[in-house]
């Protein structure tokens, strides 16, 4: 995988995204995704930018509803999030069944599960820091449905090592993939596997039909537990100089927007606190990514350490930041995300949300023609 950072490059990908085949080969390895998703989880272009990009370029609910519905899925996850707050690091809806250990497997994390597309699909995530979302319900399946491990301890190590890192998007779908934030759990048999990874494996602990899953005990494979070290490596503070007189723009691993006001002559600021990738780390491919990505941004600096420090040591008071639940204790002047349609608040089912989302879509296309 070639990772774009450049923000022109990025853009560039939008003219290439063709909604129809995405909906016809998503489930594949090797189907035509976007690729976007890192960028848009960074905050350097949103779910809006992306669906405005498809309106440009004719595309409409009927023939690009697969993949605007994705790009919604992600809107939601995050929704939950902001009005869920901590409570999406437990089981959300129900307990997850059958956990045998707040660990997870450690052949999971040394990719020797014995089947072979997951195991690849491992070894190419820490190599790369991208994961197709179809082997992320395998894995999750493996290690909470299989292995019977509670999903927190190896939805934190997925989270560490992707590029795309969202913490409501994976903490939510871990937590679908267990059935602690669905009616039941997902399993997937060796049979599918095979089918969208294109591989002709058989006799893997997976290699039964769906009938007989709830029966199987867990694979001695997976038996074998930890918990994973997980430690974020932070940069050192470079800033040559802050101006009190100006405004200050708060940047972090949410919000690396390149446009963000881009008008407004201001110190601009990329905040790495240890309180927070202490709580979710990030993999040092990963912060890489995050760095190279704020070249982007005019004049910005790097502060590591808390808020309310960097606050205190620059004697700042006009202070300018986006909307996220990792935010609660900035404090300043806060802007608004840009969300795809103008839906907000909790629903419990994608579906009662993604409802209320073309509602909106359909009432703004009825608006514009009047």
């Amino acid at each position: 995988m070639n990772t774009l950072v450049d923000f022109q490059d990025i853009i560039s990908q939008l003219k290439y995204i063709n909604p129809v085949k995405y909906a016809n080969t998503r489930n594949f390895i090797n189907g035509d995704v976007t690729r976007l998703s890192p960028y848009i989880s960074r905050g350097v272009i949103s779910t809006r930018h992306v669906f405005q990009s498809l309106l440009q370029r004719g595309y409409t609910l009927e023939n690009a509803e697969k993949l605007i519905q994705e790009l919604a899925w992600r809107d939601y996850w995050q929704q939950v999030w902001v009005n869920k707050g901590e409570a999406i690091n437990e089981d959300l809806k129900r307990p997850q069944e059958d956990v045998e250990n707040h660990e997870m497997p450690r052949s999971l994390a040394d990719a020797e599960t014995g089947v072979d597309a997951v195991d690849a699909a491992i070894s190419e995530l820490y190599q790369t820091g991208y994961m197709h979302n179809h082997v992320r319900m395998y894995t999750a399946s493996i290690a909470c449905n299989m292995g019977h491990s509670a999903w927190k301890t190896p939805a934190r190590w997925l989270y560490y090592f992707l590029l795309d890192g969202d913490w409501a998007s994976n903490a939510l779908s871990w937590q679908w993939v267990a059935g602690s934030n669905a009616g039941k759990n997902y399993v997937a048999n060796q049979q599918n596997i095979n089918k969208y990874c294109f591989t002709r494996q058989k006799g893997t602990f997976l290699d039964v039909d769906y009938s007989q899953f709830e029966n199987i005990k867990t694979p001695e494979v997976l038996k074998e537990t930890f918990i994973p070290e997980l430690k974020t490596p932070l940069p050192e503070s470079k800033i040559s100089s802050v101006r009190s007189d100006l405004p200050t723009y708060i940047y972090n691993w949410y919000n690396l927007d390149p446009k963000w006001d881009e008008q407004v002559k201001a110190n601009r600021i990329l905040l790495l606190e240890p309180s927070i990738f202490e709580k979710y780390p990030i993999s040092s491919k990963s912060m890489n990514f995050m760095l190279a990505l704020t070249k982007n941004i005019a004049g910005i600096q790097i502060f590591t350490g808390e808020f309310d420090d960097f606050v205190h040591q620059y004697n700042l008071d006009d202070i300018h930041f986006k909307e996220h639940p990792l935010n609660k204790n900035y404090r300043g002047t806060e802007h608004p995300r840009d969300w795809m349609f103008n839906v907000e608040g909790y629903y419990r089912s994608f579906f009662a949300f993604w409802k209320k989302c073309k509602k909106d879509w359909k009432f703004s296309i009825s608006q514009s023609e009047t």
